[in-house]
């Protein structure tokens, strides 16, 4: 590929997300002028709510935390042309994971049992999707279908456990008994739950960007995301890049889940990670699976379901207006990203 193609691609590819951007809050806007008695102050309290306070700020801040690591997550799959559908189960159990360690050590310093139970969450999780990329290179399983179910069968296994072995007996709610404060992150934002998990975040996108564009494993990665063919002519393990880009992925949804727990939660609550999985396939393809761009990806899905709070407490909409423009983003970034794909492959041809 020349140059003036590369930069006919990269051209296209900004011009699709910024229609992509546009259509959805465009759609937004008609959503509210069409259900609001008062789409004005609706409109209004959608787009500038999140910033009105540091309280408000700091929680879309916190929000936008765990879509870092999942974009992180499928951002190295996407980059090694395998594809993680478990992202779902694999933050939800890195979650409970991160729980459990820090309940079974009470006592533990803050900084080693939290260490540890990040340490177990991102080991466990990566451990569930690594499964799936090494029956990809065993049998020629399909890993989108592996990991989708494995991920639906983990998210009733964390189930059983939040409602069952490790339920808080003194709680309405379906939830895990407490951490030690000691284990909890601290706030950098009060009295938002914005918490020192945003600084790991950057610190993630930084290291995974350097292993990706600086690196040998992740030269060999993208290669083999690239062309396999090609990678093993040129004397690269392929059957190792099945596997090592899926535990990566993995690993990065557990250390979300596990921040989840530790920053905002201190418990495990049933259904507490729910979206944060799917999201991520979003913020990747927004980001173009670069890491430094999943950053502001994170924050755009962030903002959106801020704005969509702010939207319903200050004027009389539902806070569904979030989740159909998020929807409509990932199906058109999808679209792009399957365009983009069966051009370059055209071209190849």
């Amino acid at each position: 590929m020349t140059g003036r193609d590369r930069f006919s691609d990269r051209l296209t590819g900004l011009a699709g997300l910024v229609l992509t951007l546009v259509l959805s809050f465009g759609l937004v806007i008609l959503l509210i002028l069409g259900l609001s008695r008062s789409p004005g102050k609706t409109i209004a309290a959608f787009f500038v709510g999140p910033f009105v306070n540091g309280y408000f700020l700091g929680n879309m801040l916190n929000t936008a935390v765990p879509l870092v690591f999942t974009g992180l997550g499928m951002a190295i799959a996407f980059k090694s042309s395998v594809f993680n559908l478990g992202g779902e189960g694999q933050t939800y159990a890195g979650g409970l994971i991160a729980t459990a360690v820090c309940l079974a050590l009470p006592t533990a310093g803050g900084i080693l049992g939290g260490t540890l139970a990040i340490a177990a969450a991102a080991l466990g999780a990566g451990a569930v999707a690594s499964l799936s990329g090494w029956v990809k290179m065993k049998w020629n399983a399909d890993e989108m279908i592996s990991s989708f179910l494995v991920s639906s069968a983990l998210v009733l296994v964390v189930n059983y456990f939040v409602t069952g072995p490790l339920d808080d007996p003194t709680n309405n709610m379906l939830v895990t008994r407490s951490i030690a404060p000691q284990f909890a992150l601290l706030k950098i934002f009060p009295p938002s739950k914005l918490n020192l998990s945003a600084v790991f975040a950057v610190a993630a996108s930084v290291i995974v960007f350097l292993v990706m564009g600086r690196t040998s494993t992740g030269y060999e990665m993208r290669m083999c995301g690239i062309n396999r063919e090609f990678a093993r002519y040129g004397g690269i393990d392929v059957g190792k890049y099945l596997v090592l880009p899926m535990a990566l992925s993995g690993a990065l949804h557990g250390i979300g889940g596990g921040l989840m727990v530790l920053g905002t939660y201190q418990a495990t609550y049933q259904g507490f990670s729910a979206g944060t999985g799917w999201n991520g396939i979003a913020v990747a393809l927004i980001a173009k699976n670069n890491p430094l761009g999943v950053i502001p990806a994170a924050l755009l899905f962030a903002f959106l379901d801020a704005g969509a709070k702010s939207a319903m407490l200050n004027g009389d909409v539902t806070y569904e207006i979030a989740a159909i423009a998020q929807s409509l983003i990932f199906y058109l970034v999808t679209a792009q990203a399957l365009y983009d794909l069966f051009r370059r492959r055209r071209r190849a041809g």
